[in-house]
């Protein structure tokens, strides 16, 4: 097993920054807009965004969710695998409001397609978008695009994206891992 740096930590900050001053040109202040990262690798990405847009950019208002697919997703009792659930966290309602859904790796679209049905439950918003660190392009089960993207990458299916978070992982990096 091989693995390839995609991103260093250097990248990875720069990415977000980015991202952020994007969601910020289609946000303005935020007043109407809610930022939902998906249990778990989703969180790290929609917290540090969050950050970013309080404290670089003087965004007050920003609403910030943690939404859990366990019980959505299409696979949920199918494998060997048990599943284990996480929190959701949404105090909210999301009716009427720019739902922007945030998750570190868009691969098949499966676990998007699980929380669009997921967010649901707490209400209909007036638009959902999809903001991702990494879309693996052409891995795709389902018709999904992200809105906002940090950095492209064509991988085999044999390949995995290993996105490590400094919260959880102790460092701040993307590999592109080999079998």
């Amino acid at each position: 097993m091989s693995q390839k740096v995609l991103l260093t930590s250097k990248e990875i900050n720069i990415i977000l920054h980015r991202l952020a001053c994007q969601l910020l040109e289609n946000h303005l202040d935020f007043s109407n807009t809610a930022l939902i990262g998906i249990q778990p690798r989703g969180v790290y990405l929609a917290e540090r965004l969050a950050k970013i847009l309080r404290e670089d950019y003087k965004v007050k208002n920003i609403e910030l969710g943690f939404l859990d697919i366990t019980f959505y997703r299409d696979d949920f009792g199918r494998g060997e695998k048990t599943l284990k659930a996480n929190t959701t966290k949404i105090d909210f309602l999301v009716e009427d409001k720019n739902v922007v859904i945030i998750d570190d790796v868009l691969y098949t679209g499966r676990s998007i397609r699980a929380a669009l049905t997921a967010i649901q439950s707490f209400g209909r918003p007036s638009d959902i978008e999809l903001l991702t660190l990494i879309d693996r392009r052409f891995s795709r089960h389902l018709p999904i695009q992200p809105n906002y993207r940090g950095r492209q990458v064509d991988a085999i299916n044999e390949e995995k994206v290993k996105v490590m978070w400094q919260e959880n992982d102790g460092k701040d990096i993307v590999y592109l891992v080999s079998k």
